[in-house]
């Protein structure tokens, strides 16, 4: 390419033939002593070797020859400025190229290399070629680097070295040299054409954004070097990365038409800081909310602190952005040990979520599961003073009040956003977690809402997949999502991974697939919607023993479980997060639906439970609960029935049930069928005045006969003779020692048979 064609620069110098007087004797600037004139110059009209030209005596130590005319130098071109000369007589000079840099306001740039490679002349008659390129670029062949600073430049020779030798020179040329360091058509622009030196040290920050601007349409070429970025770079333009760049932490690497981890894998040199400095401008402006992997494995040595990647430490983020389409792979390394510490602190009911008092807490980390005798499950540290040695909780211990001795467990995690105040509105999707059994996954930031991770696997982790340290996983989504424990050969009640855990409210765990952890779920808060999931939660013990697969740790839940299949697991509904768990006011166990799931287990003993309701304090009572349409069915076995209540700690107050619904469900291999309202036949063969119908073992959670809502005749009732009863009994509820017992009381002796519908609670 010439660009004295294609852009219409005038890049050539007269002619010496047309007179001296346009050739300074200085630096070439308006007004400078010419040629013109001087005793020691002359024109030659016929030299053998140059036709015309000039000769010239050295008579000054440097001797300059300057073109006072404006040659054009503009960023992206490179110029070559050729002499042929010859020593006629007298002392052998030096010469070299040389030229004067001037900018836009007609200053000379100072900093600009304005003299080129010296040649010594060594013999006489030998026509010697000096030449030298000039340009903005560092790059390698450039003899006088200017930059972008420069628009224009003087150019000619200096004659250095002894004076009294007498040269003849021939017409100087100035050409365009840019084809010299084209390696295609030029559809980009280069840094190093706008000022990076690409030497690991100087800051080409500036060169960066320069090109980014004058690349019109065009892309920018990051070419071979080591470049240091020493403040955040935006590319409006696409960029090509041929050397890489070393940035701060706190420097953003913005890439607005190339978002994508190949790119900053390119830009970085390295798989993982790619993906971090990636994962720091989705938090910036990219002009994307959306930062895909394409389906690139990342190894990960260590786990990933995002707050801190993306600036934000102690900061919230509230804006939507998604992380998809890739694979961590977790590699073997400390980084992923845990941390545990053991630690005595006090516990008041007065402040529930708080321990003071806590010895040795500067050691306690954010984050860290808090265990101890009191202490209900998935309770984490959400925040620490060390000055006034305390440890803010997610939860209400239930059972701790004193001083107690904790051990906290801080759990590594490949994306930790504890780091965040708060952040909403963040999703992963379609992403593999190889955890290997060394890693869990994530850990949420302590405030936002509606963390979404959907479509993804989870293979392995050490602790946990989805660890929420207080309130930021309200509105949490989880759907369409594989959990393979990394305790599948471990016999169950030995298992201590677990999915994931919520304090919040509104959790959605819809259509995943969980096997082989201690629980699915631990949920704190109401209205959880648990659709269309398998979790199943068995081993290959004989008479095995089974745990939760969800853990309802709240009283009044406005929870619904439905669709599912629970397989080799229970629902276990508690109020372990309640500081005082005795009932004394307000909402009991209630608004709870069970509908429509299938129930199964294999090879357990008879006293299993799908539905298991667990009080931790005394007076609780069931006030809304709902199981329609289920199927349960043992394999390799019978149990007894299908729910029961755990009275570890309490029992509950069955004269307080009510709107209790269980009705249509499909009981297999279950010894004891129940359902409320239990309509019931009873026959009474002998009169009598009184006829006791025990609804024992019938009715939900074992609980009392609390009322009759039917009774009808099966036929005539009869006296002692066979005559005719036309009387009505009245009833009595609550007989009995365990008052699950009716009597049917009658004005005279009677026999016959009844149908009687019960209640093991007051409707409402």
């Amino acid at each position: 390419m010439d660009i004295t064609i294609t852009d219409g620069l005038v890049l050539m110098p007269p002619p010496f033939a047309n007179g001296l007087d346009t050739w300074s004797r200085t630096d070439g600037t308006p007004g400078s002593p010419t040629w013109a004139g001087q005793a020691n110059a002359a024109l030659v009209s016929a030299d053998a070797d140059f036709g015309g030209c000039l000769e010239m005596v050295k008579t000054a130590n440097t001797q300059s020859l300057r073109y006072m005319g404006n040659t054009p130098i503009v960023t992206g071109l490179y110029l070559r400025v050729k002499l042929r000369i010859k020593a006629v007589s007298g002392n052998l000079p030096d010469v070299r190229v040389a030229a004067w840099a001037g900018d836009s306001a007609g200053n000379n740039v100072a900093g600009a290399a304005q003299v080129g490679p010296s040649v010594t002349l060594t013999s006489y008659g030998e026509v010697v070629e000096v030449s030298a390129i000039i340009g903005a670029g560092n790059r390698q062949g450039v003899d006088m680097v200017w930059g972008s600073q420069p628009v224009f430049g003087h150019f000619g020779l200096d004659l250095t070295g002894p004076n009294g030798g007498t040269v003849r020179i021939d017409d100087i040329v100035i050409e365009d040299a840019t084809d010299v360091f084209a390696r295609k058509l030029m559809d980009w622009v280069d840094v190093r054409d706008f000022g990076a030196k690409g030497d690991g040290t100087t800051d080409d920050s500036a060169a960066f954004e320069a090109a980014d601007a004058a690349s019109q349409g065009r892309s920018v070429l990051v070419s071979a070097g080591s470049y240091y970025l020493g403040s955040s770079v935006t590319f409006e333009s696409k960029v090509r990365f041929e050397g890489t760049v070393i940035m701060p932490d706190s420097a953003t690497l913005s890439l607005t038409r190339n978002y994508d981890l190949e790119t900053y894998e390119a830009a970085f040199g390295n798989e993982l800081t790619g993906f971090k400095k990636a994962l720091q401008a989705l938090f910036t402006f990219t002009d994307h909310a959306t930062l895909d992997l394409s389906g690139r494995r990342i190894a990960v040595n260590a786990p990933i602190d995002v707050a801190a990647v993306a600036g934000l430490t102690g900061q919230g983020f509230e804006i939507r952005r998604v992380l998809r389409n890739g694979t961590f792979d977790v590699t073997t390394s400390t980084a992923w040990d845990s941390s545990v510490v053991t630690s005595q602190a006090t516990y008041a009911t007065s402040a529930p979520r708080t321990l003071t008092a806590v010895a040795n807490v500067s050691q306690i980390e954010v984050g860290s599961l808090v265990q101890g005798t009191g202490v209900g499950r998935e309770v984490y540290v959400t925040a620490r003073n060390i000055g006034a040695g305390t440890l803010t909780l997610s939860q209400p211990l239930y059972g701790a009040a004193g001083v107690r001795t904790f051990t906290f467990s801080r759990f590594r995690y490949v994306l930790d956003f504890s780091g965040f105040s708060a952040l909403s509105k963040f999703e992963l999707h379609d992403i593999e977690f190889n955890l290997k059994g060394i890693a869990s996954a994530i850990m949420m930031a302590p405030d936002g809402i509606i963390f979404q991770v959907g479509d993804c696997f989870f293979n392995k982790p050490k602790d946990r997949v989805i660890t929420s340290i207080d309130r930021g996983d309200q509105g949490l989504l989880v759907d369409n999502c594989q959990f393979l424990s990394n305790e599948q050969a471990t016999p169950a009640q030995n298992r201590t991974s677990i999915v994931l855990n919520a304090n919040g409210n509104d959790v959605k765990l819809r259509h995943n697939r969980v096997v082989r952890f201690a629980h699915f779920a631990v949920l704190g808060g109401a209205g959880n919607l648990i659709l269309g999931n398998h979790f199943f939660h068995g081993d290959n013990e004989l008479n095995g023993v089974r745990r939760a697969g969800v853990v309802l740790a709240s009283t009044n839940v406005k929870t619904t479980i439905n669709g599912n299949y629970i397989d080799n697991c229970s629902i276990e509904w508690t109020n372990e997060y309640d500081a005082d768990p005795n009932f004394t006011s307000g909402f009991s166990f209630g608004g709870l639906t069970v509908d429509g799931n299938i129930f199964t287990v294999i090879n357990v003993n008879p006293a299993f439970r799908w539905i298991v309701v667990k009080p931790y304090g005394t007076d609780h009572f069931i006030q809304g609960f709902s199981m329609q349409g289920n199927v349960f069915k043992p394999l390799n076995g019978a149990i007894d029935r299908v729910e029961m209540v755990d009275t570890t700690h309490a029992d509950l107050n069955y004269a307080r049930f009510k709107n209790i619904v269980v009705t249509g469900n499909s009981f297999n291999s279950v010894n004891q069928v129940i359902s409320n309202p239990m309509t019931m036949e009873y026959s009474q063969n002998t009169a009598a005045t009184v006829w006791t119908i025990s609804a024992a073992g019938l009715l939900p959670f074992n609980g009392r006969a609390r009322n009759v809502v039917a009774l009808v005749a099966e036929g005539m009732i009869l006296g002692p003779a066979g005559e005719r009863r036309g009387d009505m009994p009245y009833t009595r509820i609550e007989q009995g020692v365990s008052k699950q017992d009716v009597t049917l009381n009658w004005a005279d002796p009677s026999a016959g048979k009844v149908q009687i519908t019960i209640r093991v609670d007051t409707p409402v």
